[in-house]
């Protein structure tokens, strides 16, 4: 009886793994190819990974001047294009203190609209872009901490393509 068994669960197992047996398998053996293919379309693709001029001039800016009685200093951030379309070159300013970094934007299948707004405090301000419906989305927070300019990621956003 046990040997009966054994070779039930044995034949059980060794038909799940047969290849007519996964989804894809299944509809690519069912005869009627045409009506089982889909086509995805990734708007994503439809923007190009590469700009053909770049901008020398700053996309956004944001800047306030400091408390500094004796100089003519500002905190400021601007976002510089770069030849890839959706990386953007920060450039920092806190008095004397300057930095750069790089932006990426996530590719949601339109062109990029980066934005920086006020922040919370006195020397801060948001960084984010514009999605498909015109709404800001944030995305970094640049500040100052004592002499030190700071940069903190706000959200995370990704892309993905799903298929049926």
């Amino acid at each position: 009886m046990r040997l009966i068994l054994f070779a039930l669960s044995c034949f059980y197992l060794g038909s799940c793994g047969q290849a007519g047996s996964s989804p894809e398998a299944g509809a690519a053996n069912n005869g009627n190819d045409s009506a089982s293919e889909k086509v995805v379309v990734n708007a994503a693709s439809a923007i190009p990974l590469y700009r053909d001029t770049v901008s020398k001039e700053p996309v956004a800016g944001y800047r306030v001047k400091t408390d500094n009685p004796l100089n003519d200093w500002y905190f400021s951030v601007k976002l510089f294009e770069t030849k890839k379309t959706f990386y953007y070159v920060m450039r920092l300013q806190f008095e004397e203190i300057s930095g750069t970094d790089t932006l990426k934007l996530p590719n949601f299948g339109t062109n990029p609209q980066p934005e920086i707004r006020k922040g919370p405090e006195r020397y801060s301000c948001i960084i984010g872009f514009l999605d498909k419906e015109k709404q800001f989305r944030e995305y970094k927070k640049v500040y100052v901490v004592g002499d030190k300019l700071k940069i903190t990621a706000l959200k995370h956003y990704a892309v993905a393509t799903y298929q049926e």
